[in-house]
Formats: C-alpha cells, sequence, structure tokens
C-alpha cells in the first residue's frame, strides 16, 4: 500500500532521491543491487507497487479525469524523486565504478562486501516467521545466486535487438535484493557496451536499453507484488538467499583465472576465483579493506535508521 503522498513534505522527497542516489550507485557496480538499497531503504515494496500499477487504466484516467488525479495515482512524485536520484547517480558512478574497478579493486569491493554482510542480517529479520519452507527457500536462493555469481562474461552480438533484450533482463536483477543488474550485463557481455553508449552519448543505444528495461520492469514488478502479497515470508527468504549468494562476487580478493579479449581488444577477466588475503598477488591492502568494510556495514544500518523513520 502506498502511503498519503499529502503526508510528504519536500525534505521527504529530497530523502527518497538521496536513496535513489544510493541504488544508482550500488547499480553500476557488477555484483551489488540497487534493490538491496532500496529495501533496507524502506521503498522497496512501494515501488513494486508503484510500478505495477502503471497500467492501462491508470492511463483512462488522464485522460478522462486529468493529469493532477493521474499523477496521484501514479505516485508521480514519489518515481520522480527516486527515479531521478537513480538516473544521475548511475551514469555519473558507472565511470567512476569502472575506475576504481580497474585500479582499486580490493578496495572498492572490500566496501559493498561490509554493505551485503549487513544487508543480509536487515533483510532476513523481515522474516515473521521461520519454517521448512522459509529455509528451503533461503537455500535455493543462495544456490541460485552463487551459481549466477560463477558464469563466465559472453561476448554480444551488438545488435539493438540483443541490446533491448539485455536492458529487459537486467532491469529484472536490480530490482532484485542480492542479484546485481550490472553483473547481468557482463554475464550477457552487455557491460561495456552500455557503458560505451553512456561514454559516448549515444542515445539511440540508450534509448533501445531503456525501452527495454522499461518492458522488464513493467512485467516483472506484477510478479513481485503477487509475491509479497501471497508469500511474504518465502520470498522474504529468497531474497536474503540471494543476498547471501551474492557474497562470492564481492569479495575483495581474487585471482584471475582466464581472460578474453572484446571486440575492442580490450583484455578482460573471464574466469575469476575467491583466494585467501593473504595470497593475493600484490599489496592486499587488508588494514584499508577491513575499514572499508566496516564503513559499509555501517552504511547500511545508517539507510536502515532512515528508512524506519519515514516509513
Amino acid at each position: 500500500m502506498q502511503p498519503n503522498q499529502m503526508k510528504r513534505r519536500l525534505s521527504d522527497y529530497l530523502v527518497i532521491s538521496l536513496k535513489g542516489l544510493a541504488m544508482g550507485a550500488a547499480d553500476a557496480v557488477p555484483g551489488v543491487s540497487g534493490g538491496t538499497i532500496a529495501f533496507i531503504s524502506g521503498i522497496y515494496e512501494e515501488l513494486i507497487s508503484t510500478i505495477s500499477n502503471i497500467k492501462p487504466p491508470l492511463f483512462k484516467t488522464l485522460f478522462k479525469e486529468g493529469l493532477k488525479p493521474f499523477w496521484k495515482a501514479l505516485n508521480g512524485n514519489f518515481l520522480l524523486a527516486l527515479v531521478s536520484g537513480i538516473i544521475v547517480s548511475f551514469v555519473s558512478f558507472m565511470k567512476l565504478a569502472k575506475y576504481l574497478l580497474e585500479n582499486h579493486p580490493v578496495l572498492i569491493w572490500s566496501f559493498f562486501f561490509g554493505l551485503i554482510i549487513a544487508s543480509i542480517y536487515f533483510v532476513g529479520k523481515q522474516i515473521t516467521k521461520w519454517s521448512v519452507g522459509t529455509i528451503i527457500a533461503l537455500i535455493l536462493g543462495a544456490a541460485i545466486a552463487f551459481f549466477i555469481s560463477t558464469l563466465p562474461s559472453m561476448e554480444n552480438s551488438g545488435s539493438n535487438y540483443f541490446l533491448f533484450i539485455a536492458g529487459s533482463i537486467a532491469i529484472c536483477a536490480m530490482i532484485l535484493p542480492g542479484i546485481s543488474g550490472s553483473f547481468i550485463l557482463i554475464i550477457l557481455g552487455a557491460y561495456k557496451m552500455l557503458s560505451d553508449a553512456i561514454h559516448d552519448i549515444d542515445i539511440k543505444k540508450l534509448i533501445i536499453f531503456s525501452l527495454g528495461a522499461l518492458v522488464g520492469l513493467l512485467s516483472f514488478s506484477h510478479l513481485l507484488k503477487w509475491l509479497f502479497k501471497n508469500y511474504h515470508n518465502i520470498t522474504l527468504a529468497i531474497l536474503t538467499g540471494f543476498i547471501f549468494g551474492s557474497l562470492k562476487k564481492v569479495w575483495p580478493w581474487k585471482k584471475t583465472l582466464s581472460w578474453f579479449t572484446n571486440s575492442k581488444g580490450e583484455k578482460m577477466p573471464l574466469i575469476q576465483d575467491s583466494i585467501s588475503p593473504f595470497n593475493f598477488n600484490g599489496d592486499n591492502q587488508l588494514v584499508f579493506a577491513i575499514i572499508l568494510m566496516v564503513l559499509g556495514f555501517a552504511t547500511i544500518f545508517v539507510l536502515e535508521k532512515i528508512g524506519s523513520k519515514n516509513e
């Protein structure tokens, strides 16, 4: 159920935009999910409910009653505040994330490792009743996420149709806690293609990707809304498992087992294995890594506190 929009002040929408900024930054990093941030910050179910309400009857309101009733039924202020933050952060942070992943991988992964550890606790504690079903769902979710994290990257066809499909699949992952949309793009071989499109401001490719994302988002949100309504604890258990299973992907110390060369002649990791920091080839930056893990852990506590205050 969406909150009464009349009760929200400008400061409330600024907080929602900040949550959008955090979601966009998380989604820009392969291995981290913006859906996790949405869940922890207390806006996840409102987001899913709002998106799933975008259907033909809503547009009848626009034509019969006008823009103001349509905007209210859309929960437009919430969407505008959140999506603005996500877009600004995703586009700007994707460039920064690329630089950090190439030059300071241990440090950026350490921060997000701490963030995800805290997320497991905060999502899991919302399960009101544990049963055999929820435990199985937790294990299943963890196994699926772990399996996805082991998949190697693929080459892409470079076609517009492929970019549309990649957008529709990746957006589903982006709104699932624990499943990284950016990592799905890497698996599909579309991450570099989208990154180049953003860097080169390729409007055509960005529109095609966005249309695919819109179709995927509108379709998948209905399923999520139904699952939360009918199988709330089971759904939460699966999502907690997703987050737990994603830990392998964000472990800071990795060893690259094989490489591949993309269409632009750039050498990129194909298969990586998690290793002990003491077996890491090079400076393991252990002290700074631990500090950043703690900061990542603390960030979730802050987001959860903000989320609980605004419920």
